[in-house]
């Protein structure tokens, strides 16, 4: 019998009543803590929603969007702001058409949740109106990345506009160049926090995987320096470095050449992510085989070409968990920079709760707050799952 002609039996499959029967009532013992586990979950929801419902002052939040979102960024100058979300909706849009595994039915659904928000939000006139165009750039994008998709991967084009995305955005929101100038004091509130948890991720990769590559190295000079930066930036807490380069760094450069406050945070948030991401990487090196290298050698590729070729791309595929915590957690510590005088989200959040008005509405913020950090943590976990599977296949 060939291996083609073998049936499988098959599965039997499980109505609602059958599955919960075997999983949740097979004894008594189940069935009491079935019941009381329902009860107890009834009671926190029921509590919750009555509190959200009734209690809550939602207007804390409703009242200061603009203050979490944007700060005291001149309303003038909204258009550049609007301007990067269209270009991040567009290629958020086009990522997901091309890498994703949906129908053109999420397109539909991200343009209806966009006129949903459009009419919800506490936003009037004009930035109705902006808010349809910024988000409906993910349902073009979209539809643009499935049509793309037929023609052959776009891989390595779609990572060099994200790149590039970065400095135009930074063009447009300080100005300069063309543009009126924007004083770094008032980015605030959300786009601060975007701000360096962005360039601190973009940034620290690359010299991570360099920290990384020269710790592994033959070299001596190259290696116990690498290695005396990661442990001593590792033997160090973050909010000591930022107050070393907010504080100590001006100290340090020359006469008349100053540097902002904001580029002295993502500084330190920088150097301090590479160690730890070097470490990372470190880790996926050391799990490739001696026989890959050796391989390669032996096919006449030299040691630059072996390691950009052959080691990091398997190295970087195995490390992409631990990256990706660690980006998670860079993200969450740009808390930290309401420490040094910033008014990012955190920041902000302090500034509304001082408010006469809202004074005691801490739950409110703060669960809003919350909010905020958690869809982008929870955006980057699913896209970091998403390319795991990509490249399995």
């Amino acid at each position: 019998m060939t291996q083609s002609s073998v049936t499988l039996p098959p599965q039997a499959s499980l109505g609602a009543w059958q599955w919960a029967k075997k999983n949740l009532f097979s004894s008594w013992f189940n069935s009491i803590l079935t019941v009381f586990c329902m009860w107890l979950l009834y009671q926190v929801v029921s509590n919750v929603w009555n509190w959200a419902t009734t209690v809550a002052k939602w207007q804390v939040v409703s009242s200061n969007l603009r203050l979490f979102l944007v700060g005291l960024y001149p309303v003038e100058e909204f258009w550049r702001l609007w301007i990067i979300l269209a270009i991040a909706g567009s290629l958020l849009g086009i990522s997901w058409g091309l890498w994703g595994r949906f129908s053109r039915f999420v397109a539909i659904a991200i343009g209806s949740l966009s006129i949903a928000l459009a009419i919800l939000l506490p936003v009037y006139g004009i930035s109705k109106f902006l808010i349809l165009v910024a988000t409906g750039a993910i349902a073009v994008g979209f539809t643009a990345g499935q049509w793309i998709k037929r023609f052959g991967s776009s891989s390595l084009i779609l990572a060099i506009a994200w790149f590039s995305s970065l400095p135009i955005s930074l063009w447009l929101i300080g100005g300069n160049f063309g543009l009126t100038p924007v004083d770094v004091n008032v980015w605030n509130g959300l786009v601060l926090t975007l701000i360096v948890a962005i360039s601190g991720i973009v940034f620290s990769f690359p010299l991570g995987v360099l920290l990384a590559l020269g710790r592994q190295s033959d070299l001596p000079i190259i290696k116990i320096f690498c290695t005396l930066y990661i442990e001593i930036v590792r033997g160090l807490p973050l909010i000591g470095i930022l107050f070393m380069a907010q504080v100590m760094l001006p100290l340090f450069l020359p006469a008349g050449l100053e540097i902002d406050r904001v580029l002295r945070a993502i500084a330190a948030f920088i150097l301090f992510s590479a160690a730890y991401l070097a470490e990372n990487v470190r880790g996926g090196l050391q799990s490739i085989p001696k026989g890959q290298a050796e391989a390669a050698r032996a096919l006449g590729l030299n040691t630059p070409l072996t390691i950009i070729l052959i080691v990091l791309p398997q190295a970087l595929k195995a490390s992409i968990p631990a990256l990706v915590g660690q980006f998670i957690g860079l993200f969450k510590d740009t808390s930290l920079v309401a420490i040094v005088g910033l008014v990012d989200l955190m920041g902000v959040a302090r500034t509304v709760l001082s408010q006469p008005e809202f004074i005691g509405r801490y739950a409110e913020v703060y669960l809003f707050v919350a909010l905020i950090y958690w869809i982008f943590c929870f955006s980057l976990s699913q896209a970091s799952q998403k390319l795991e599977k990509k490249l399995q296949n």
